[in-house]
């Protein structure tokens, strides 16, 4: 009965939100599964250099930027027709992406060696770090409604301030295109997973909006493993909705307004025992609002400014009762319901100067505020900082490239950090080869948890620090169907803020006896990163198209005080994806991830015990377009049954499969001239 009244509560949602936007006159009534381009899968798209922002701040083509990078767009979302965007990283070069059980449970991503707390994360321009953990949970997030994912590797403060030390995530929200259409996805599968969703894009005249809204539940499984003697399923809930308007303004100027929210609600389970915990909860409500708006002031100056705002409420519940798994003990679990509040403001205004053809001259400045509080104790706290940076990028003959810059950030708890950086890159055309190097130092901030949180912040704490290499080759050959890449990097950390236990620094009665966050630790990482893109067949018969896409990533670390291994860092990573498409409507995707062995704790003598094995993940995926208006498809994950898990107690869903359609129906509510997609 409660399946029966979700499923009418969500046609209801369904059917209102649709005949609101067709009183609108904002466009027709189609339905299809997070498809919003005026473009069908199967219909042949102009091959376009990929264009890469985050590196520079400035639009740059793949083949002349010097960092390194990767990109993930639309359309390995659509050919996986997978569900999180943490999906989407664990395929990444260098990125080690570990989730606590199963969906909607905490979600982290680090780069190259470095620690969640150390990426930075955007979502259409606005910082969604936590300003009290300094990390961003993944575990909510779904690819509805984005069109691409860029991931820098290496420091990068120097452009993008705190927190940047192993790299930057930047997720952009797709821009609507073409005639107004809205649409619809339904999926179901294991654990009784059920995925709804309505869509609407397209532009009209001087606009352009895309918005989806979409709600996902599932029994799911235990969040600690099963296999260790939970047995309580914890379900999770999810609600997201997603917005861009753009607005075309005068003088070429445009304004893009953003929005994003979630609801997640969970059932969670200790590591401590581990222990089984019954109606634990987490409740985490996030919303998400940006406006970028670029205006060119002359032929060679242009201006952008962001203003973004995230501000997330977290809700725990220790639920009634938990068993330890270990011991068998039945108790009752501490605290009491809580609430953690967190708040990132963001104020940036950049100025481009295009002084030459082979040169530009990029300053800026931003204002960042952060807040924290919860009902625990932790008063309102806020860590704001206000910081100006400038770069200056050369492209000489589109032959040599290279970026200097250098930033200085002021902080109202802590003083100040200065950081810089420098790349170059050179492309042989006769051979399609380009070599690139970059060297930079950067910083992370302590968060507000660091400083101020009753009985354990230490006022006194620093910001951690970091030096990082690289240096890689991309090559090409057949006309840019093969790509090979390959390179090598190098991370010095210091400063790493680490809790210890000390009466003298940290105080009598401290937080957990003495415990309190100290500047003490540093690091080392290094290793070798490779991946391989080639598109082996096309336009022959039943082999429309072949793919094979492959990396692997070795990471070295060291912690250099105890001379043991970094946490939760496996030294080989590695995935491979096989896309083969015999006849138009159909179309196939494998899909194999190996990750190696770690340590759930930083490696020492003692807790060898807490080691993680290595596994092998393998998903397949089969979709079907019936027609232009239907395409059916299936998922199988975790085809082979891998019995593993990402973090030490944390179960992971076994051997699964979900079945989806999308139905794609246009009814036009006014014409639409083809003018008005390239205005």
């Amino acid at each position: 009965m409660d399946a029966l009244r979700y499923i009418f509560d969500f046609r209801y949602v369904l059917l209102v939100t649709t005949f609101t936007l067709t009183l609108a006159g904002i466009g027709p009534l189609s339905l299809s599964f997070a498809q919003t381009h005026e473009i069908s899968e199967t219909d042949e798209v102009p091959t376009l250099q990929e264009i890469v922002v985050s590196a520079t701040k400035t639009p740059v083509p793949v083949t002349q930027v010097t960092s390194a990078v990767e990109v993930f767009t639309e359309e390995d979302f659509k050919r996986r027709r997978i569900k999180t965007v943490l999906d989407v990283l664990r395929l990444g070069q260098g990125i080690a992406a570990f989730q606590n059980g199963g969906p909607g449970t905490n979600a982290t991503v680090r780069i190259r060696g470095g620690n969640a707390n150390q990426t930075l994360v955007l979502i259409d321009g606005a910082i969604v770090n936590s300003a009290t953990l300094g990390s961003f949970n993944f575990g909510h997030l779904t690819v509805d409604n984005i069109e691409k994912i860029e991931i820098v590797r290496g420091a990068q403060s120097t452009l993008w301030g705190a927190d940047a030390m192993g790299g930057v995530i930047t997720i952009t929200t797709k821009r609507g295109h073409g005639p107004f259409r809205a649409g619809g996805f339904y999926e179901y599968g294991s654990f009784n997973t059920l995925r709804e969703g309505i869509s609407m894009s397209g532009q009209k005249g001087p606009f352009d909006l895309s918005l989806t809204l979409s709600r996902w539940d599932t029994s799911s499984i235990s969040a600690i493993n099963f296999r260790r003697g939970a047995s309580e399923r914890d379900p999770y809930r999810n609600w997201q909705a997603s917005s861009r308007l753009g607005i075309k303004l005068p003088h070429d100027g445009r304004m893009d307004l953003n929005f994003r929210w979630w609801n997640g609600s969970l059932n969670i389970d200790s590591s401590v025992g581990p222990s089984d915990v019954i109606k634990a909860r987490n409740n985490s409500n996030q919303l998400i609002f940006s406006g970028i708006y670029e205006q060119p002031i002359t032929d060679w100056w242009t201006h952008v400014l962001t203003v973004s705002r995230a501000q997330e409420a977290s809700l725990f519940d220790p639920g009634i009762s938990q068993r330890n798994l270990t011991t068998g003990a039945v108790s009752v679990p501490f605290g009491s319901p809580n609430e953690t509040r967190v708040l990132a403001n963001r104020i940036e205004s950049q100025h481009n100067f295009y002084l030459a053809p082979y040169a530009t001259l990029t300053l800026g400045y931003q204002f960042r505020e952060q807040q924290g509080e919860n009902d625990t104790g932790l008063s309102t706290k806020i860590i704001s900082s206000h910081a100006g940076f400038a770069q200056v990028q050369v492209n000489l003959w589109d032959r040599f490239f290279g970026t200097a810059g250098v930033r200085h950030d002021s902080f109202n708890v802590f003083g100040g950090a200065t950081t810089y950086r420098v790349t170059a890159g050179y492309l042989v055309k006769e051979t399609d080869t380009k070599i690139r190097s970059s060297y930079a130092t950067g910083f992370r901030a302590p968060t507000i948890n660091d400083l101020f949180f009753p009985n354990f912040g230490n006022p006194n704490v620093q910001p951690e620090k970091s030096q990082s290499f690289d240096v890689g080759i991309d090559q090409f050959f057949f006309e840019k169907r093969v790509r090979l890449s390959g390179g090598y990097f190098w991370n010095r950390f210091r400063d790493l803020i680490q809790t210890i236990q000390s009466a003298t620094i940290c105080g009598v009665g401290s937080f957990g006896a003495n415990f309190c966050p100290v500047n003490v630790a540093t690091a080392k990482t290094q290793g070798w990163e490779g991946s391989l893109a080639v598109t082996i067949v096309q336009d022959y018969p039943w082999i429309k198209r072949l793919e094979v896409r492959g990396q692997y990533t070795m990471t070295l670390t060291r912690n250099l005080n105890t001379t043991r291994r970094l946490a939760r860092w496996p030294v080989d990573q590695a995935s491979v994806s096989v896309y083969y498409q015999p006849i138009d409507p159909l179309s196939f995707l494998l899909d194999f991830r190996f990750v190696g062995s770690q340590f759930n704790l930083p490696s020492t003598a003692q807790n060898d015990s807490q080691r993680v094995g290595s596994f092998e993940v393998v998903n397949l995926t089969t979709t079907y377009e019936i027609s232009k208006q239907l395409r059916a498809y299936v998922r199988a994950e975790n085809i082979f049954d891998e019995r593993y898990e990402e973090v030490l107690f944390f179960g992971t869903p076994g051997r699964s499969i979900y079945g989806g359609v999308r139905m794609n129906f246009e009814i036009p509510f006014f014409i639409h001239s083809p003018e008005e997609d390239h205005a």
